[in-house]
């Protein structure tokens, strides 16, 4: 299954990017939306050395991730297990409880911290952002040899989904398409903060895939970062429209988890 899809690329018209996870109308971006081909990522058969992405069979033992108490009790651990069996590294840190996120039909789109779909293509860290989180994970004393960010993308509404997410290829972006920006997280009642992240701006050569009819035992694990020569480096991704769901379908709700992987010289 493939569609053709508008993607949500970023433009070189504003000096200084930002975004904000919750008050998009402070964003300072130049938006430049194409229509790409999306292919269907269960048929590319690359792994996250080569594509940078996997979907992969993973049961939880969550029962009811609106419960945050029981996500942070259960599910970081599950994920340390996870990732560490894909990596063989030797350290996974899991930094965030879980950011769950609502198609813009959902009521409860934006009535969490940073829960609308992202947008716009990107990359959630910078390569000095990545390498800033990876060295404060780190236990002091062993020589860091490596380290990769991986974010872990569960759905939880049934399929079909009306914004499935659309990852690129990481074999199909050069460092020339990326563009620094910086992320500013406005939760109400606490201060602002912010870390580097990446825009993706357009280039033909980019393939595009997507995992339609997702269910809640499966998981999308795709790199933000891999520090390692070689291997698949970061993968761009972004929300969009599904043009052939039906128009009643649940709307989408997911949630994603963060995990640094380190490896000691």
């Amino acid at each position: 299954m493939s569609v053709r899809a508008r993607i949500a690329y970023c433009g070189r018209g504003v000096r200084a990017p930002r975004y904000y996870a919750n008050d998009h109308a402070r964003d300072e971006l130049d938006i430049a939306p194409l229509e790409m081909p999306v292919g269907d990522g269960r048929a590319l058969g690359a792994g996250l050395d080569e594509s940078g992405f996997r979907c992969i069979a993973h049961e939880s033992a969550v029962q009811d991730f609106a419960d945050r108490a029981a996500v942070q009790a259960v599910h970081p651990p599950e994920i340390v297990t996870l990732i560490g069996s894909l990596t063989g590294a030797d350290l996974v840190v899991v930094g965030s409880p879980g950011i769950r996120r609502f198609s813009e039909r959902s009521p409860k789109s934006g009535q969490l911290d940073n829960s609308r779909p992202a947008r716009f293509a990107h990359v959630d860290v910078s390569d000095a952002t990545a390498a800033a989180f990876a060295a404060r994970a780190a236990p002091a004393g062993p020589e860091l040899a490596r380290f990769a960010h991986y974010n872990i993308w569960r759905l939880l509404s049934p399929p079909p989904q009306d914004v499935p997410l659309a990852l690129c290829d990481a074999r199909s972006v050069a460092a020339k398409d990326l563009i620094t920006a910086t992320a500013v997280f406005d939760a109400p009642g606490q201060p602002e903060w912010s870390f580097e992240g990446l825009l993706l701006t357009h280039a033909p050569r980019h393939r595009w895939y997507y995992f339609p009819d997702l269910t809640r035992s499966e998981v999308i694990v795709f790199k933000t970062h891999d520090s390692e020569p070689g291997r698949a480096h970061c993968v761009p991704h972004v929300a969009f429209d599904d043009p052939g769901c039906p128009k009643d379908v649940a709307p989408r709700e997911s949630i994603e988890m963060r995990a640094i992987a380190l490896w000691f010289a």
